[in-house]
């Protein structure tokens, strides 16, 4: 019962360290005409919590397998309390951008240790939860919008951060009267980071899926809108969009990673992907805003079923005493993937058009899981939880 009640723990962090991000990017127009604060320099904001969040997931998140998650937690919550409650307060460039990376180390020193925690304590289990830490992560960042919505207005660009800052604190101070599994001491690596991890060609594999989703993700999310105003869809076709690819992955993440982790992971992640090509190359194809939505629908609920397909075949294949170091090589590329599709996609529909920008994002995807089936060789078909059981204190 108590990993139970860690877990829910967990998750509510998960989904509430998440809505900070949906915050963000819903106000940067307030931040220009309150601050004056120009589109380049708040896009400096934004990126600089994305790198310095890839950063710590690579360098600093490998701690949490040397018997440290429950400072890893700590601090990186921590961090990111501090940047909520400093964004609430930050007026100009350079506090906006000393909040945004304390809470991208925060999100790249905690988010990995929570992953690792979540998988050793239920391994049996590894799909479904790992589909609970999506679905927290998309809701959270969907739930963020709503939030400045509802208080900006009201109570002013403040507001959001301080309720989201007070109530991270608050779940912050629920985890920590709780026992956190820790790797034993006679397990704990010795390796200082994890990018050897991508020696085993079955964890490249899956980091290769992760990023063939990412690069997807990027893409769609910063051309939908402009698609489908170009093509002159409705308006509320090209405002939902993407709030509608999102909502299959809130609400079937958990059943989908479950569904992930009985039939594989590499199987169900790589030909879920595939499937997702073929819609991008659609996209490009098709100039009927009616049967692009037709075909959008159709793949939202293809990823909602197999998107968690990386996270679970990182978890079956990595060492458990390495689990926080594999996540965090995981998330950190897929982090690094996302922002740089988005920027490859904005310049590639302007010079190249639609069409063929789809076609590039659909062939980058589909030679990605080729890589990955290649890499993961017999692998590709395993199927169950972790390949070991950990030996935790």
């Amino acid at each position: 019962m108590p990993r139970k009640r860690l877990l829910i723990a967990l998750f509510v962090a998960i989904a509430v360290k998440s809505s900070a991000y949906g915050v963000m990017f819903t106000m940067l127009d307030d931040y220009r005409e309150e601050f004056g604060i120009s589109e380049g320099a708040l896009g400096l904001v934004i990126a600089i919590g994305f790198f310095t969040s890839f950063f710590a997931q690579l360098t600093i998140a490998p701690m949490a397998d040397r018997g440290r998650s429950r400072q890893l937690i700590f601090v990186g919550l921590s961090l990111a309390i501090i940047g909520n409650f400093a964004m609430a307060f930050s007026d100009s460039l350079p506090e906006l951008l000393g909040a945004r990376f304390l809470s991208g180390v925060g999100l790249g020193c905690a988010l990995p240790a929570m992953r690792r925690v979540i998988i050793v304590s239920e391994p049996e289990n590894l799909g479904r939860n790992l589909g609970r830490v999506l679905s927290c992560e998309v809701g959270g960042f969907a739930a963020g919008p709503v939030i400045s919505l509802f208080l900006v207005d009201s109570f002013g660009i403040p507001a959001p951060f301080l309720l989201i800052g007070t109530v991270l604190l608050m779940i912050s101070v629920v985890i920590f009267t709780m026992p956190i599994p820790e790797t034993a001491d006679e397990d704990h690596p010795t390796e200082r980071f994890a990018m050897d991890l991508l020696r085993d060609r079955a964890i490249a594999a899956a980091v290769l899926i992760g990023i063939a989703v990412f690069f997807m993700i990027g893409t769609f999310d910063s051309l939908w809108a402009l698609m489908m105003n170009d093509l002159d869809a409705p308006t509320w076709m090209a405002n939902t969009g993407v709030t509608l690819f999102v909502l299959p992955m809130v609400f079937m993440a958990p059943y989908g990673g479950r569904f992930v982790q009985r039939v594989g992971p590499f199987r169900a992640g790589g030909f879920g992907m595939l499937f997702g090509a073929a819609c991008m190359a659609l996209y490009g194809a098709i100039s009927v805003p009616w049967l692009l939505m037709a075909v959008f629908l159709v793949h939202t609920l293809n990823d909602g079923m197999t998107v968690t397909g990386a996270g679970v075949s990182v978890g079956m294949v990595a060492p458990v005493e390495r689990q926080a170091g594999a996540q965090g090589v995981l998330g950190g590329m897929q982090t690094l993937t996302g922002g740089v599709s988005a920027s490859f996609a904005g310049v590639s529909y302007e010079v190249l058009g639609r069409t063929t920008t789809f076609a590039i994002a659909g062939v980058v995807i589909t030679v990605l899981i080729i890589a990955a089936r290649l890499l993961a060789g017999e692998r590709w078909n395993i199927r169950g939880g972790t390949t070991n059981t950990p030996a935790l204190v």
